[in-house]
């Protein structure tokens, strides 16, 4: 798969077997999870997690891809919207496209639709003249390119989200969360039909410290290869996320998640979306 440039405020600090690069900017807002769940309610959108624009495949505005491009959006919101994931492709010989979009597979349906919709509109703003783009949410992740990339692992490009303070017992912790990450990522790895290539859960590490974490695979990947891309996204945690109180990495084919809070649904009786500002993280995105 061929390279290209990575958008959003971004800037190249250094290689290290891969182009590292770190946010330049961090998100000023201090807006709370609950704040977050309610915008997406209201059919509002929160910024991506990031896109990805490759300048390896620029053309034109009037190009007939960019035509399909503009037929294949729709496809993908009405079928991500109706069952929370869908892959298709639209055109003919050079020209054709392959497309796929998928929610969170706790999400609610009106959750999922908002997001695919913000998704659809975002990537044609962000990746105005590439034929390979992609575009991660919180709640959703949506692509499209001209080579049919169904089926198969795609770590191509990386972004991970850390959160800068360290846990305060890291050897208990970081056994807590091992042993928690073999659990859901099992799940995860189960035909998809039947789970949406989908693992959550929480353990506690004290009466004090809970981890909850979430991890899933695009529903286009078989067993095998989900469990190949959760290897690869969770093989991060000890470079990227060691001893963190929180953690992202997302791929285009595999998503994973822990954090101290609770972040995903059916909400617990006694938890509620905590107080949470991207202000504590700091982004990375790798690419070969």
């Amino acid at each position: 798969m061929n390279g290209g440039g990575v958008s959003g405020g971004l800037a190249v600090i250094g290689v290290l077997g891969l182009s590292m690069v770190i946010a330049a900017r961090w998100r000023s807002d201090r807006m709370s999870n609950e704040a977050y769940a309610r915008d997406w309610d209201a059919g509002e959108s929160a910024d991506p997690l990031g896109e990805f624009c490759n300048t390896d495949t620029n053309i034109s505005s009037n190009s007939p891809i960019s035509a399909n491009i503009g037929r294949l959006l729709p496809r993908l919101v009405s079928g991500a919207s109706l069952n929370g994931f869908i892959s298709t492709s639209y055109g003919k010989a050079k020209n054709k496209l392959y497309g796929l979009a998928q929610c969170r597979g706790d999400i609610s349906s009106n959750d999922c639709s908002s997001c695919i919709q913000d998704a659809a509109k975002e990537i044609r703003k962000r990746c105005p003249n590439q034929a390979d783009a992609r575009i991660w949410y919180d709640y959703c992740f949506l692509r499209y390119t001209t080579n049919n990339f169904f089926g198969e692992v795609d770590t191509y490009v990386g972004i991970f989200y850390y959160n800068v303070e360290d846990v305060t017992d890291p050897k208990a912790f970081n056994k807590k969360l091992g042993a928690l990450m073999d659990k859901i990522n099992s799940e995860a790895v189960v035909p998809a039909i039947a789970n949406k290539a989908l693992g959550k859960g929480k353990t506690k590490v004290s009466p004090f410290v809970t981890i909850y974490a979430l991890v899933q695979c695009t529903r286009d990947l078989s067993p095998q290869s989900c469990g190949e891309c959760l290897a690869t996204a969770t093989g991060n945690f000890p470079n990227i996320c060691d001893n963190k109180k929180g953690c992202r990495v997302l791929y285009s084919s595999c998503y994973v998640r822990y954090e101290v809070f609770p972040f995903f649904f059916p909400l617990g009786s006694q938890e509620s979306l905590a107080n949470t500002s991207m202000a504590y993280y700091r982004s990375i995105v790798s690419k070969p």
